[in-house]
């Protein structure tokens, strides 16, 4: 059984898998490197001054609040598109080791009926060799 597996991972483009790995890697990286230095906000930390404030200072928190959640969504934004491309370059590598896998399963029932059907000629080919000598 152990043969099987390494004669399925023999035709496995590894070189395309190792060459394609850096990148990835690299853009996984890049990826949580984003995600990882984002400091976490208190939402319920200017709770208090809004009550407090004249309505001018309450427009001014609001306003400046309002272009930090623009900036922050420009950074999901582009954190979500540089995932997308990570996930379609791991897509694409997985679509072509399964396509590898698929060739490699067709050849082996080839390889399986041909060896059924020259194991049953042999078979018969010994069977009248012995029924003839007798």
């Amino acid at each position: 059984m152990a043969t099987g597996w390494l004669s399925l991972l023999k035709h496995v483009p590894w070189s395309e898998v190792i060459n394609s790995a850096p990148q990835l890697a690299d853009s996984a990286r890049k990826l949580w490197g984003a995600v990882d230095k984002r400091p976490i906000q208190d939402e319920h930390a200017d709770v208090g001054t809004y009550s407090s404030a004249s309505p001018q200072e309450t427009m001014a928190v609001l306003e400046a609040r309002v272009v930090a959640l623009d900036e922050s969504v420009a950074q999901l934004h582009t954190q979500m598109r540089a995932s997308s491309e990570l996930i379609k370059a791991l897509a694409d590598q997985n679509a072509q080791l399964i396509q590898r896998i698929e060739t490699n399963r067709v050849r082996l029932i080839w390889l399986s009926a041909a060896t059924a059907v020259f194991g049953l000629t042999s078979v018969i080919a010994l069977v009248l060799a012995l029924t003839r000598s007798a």
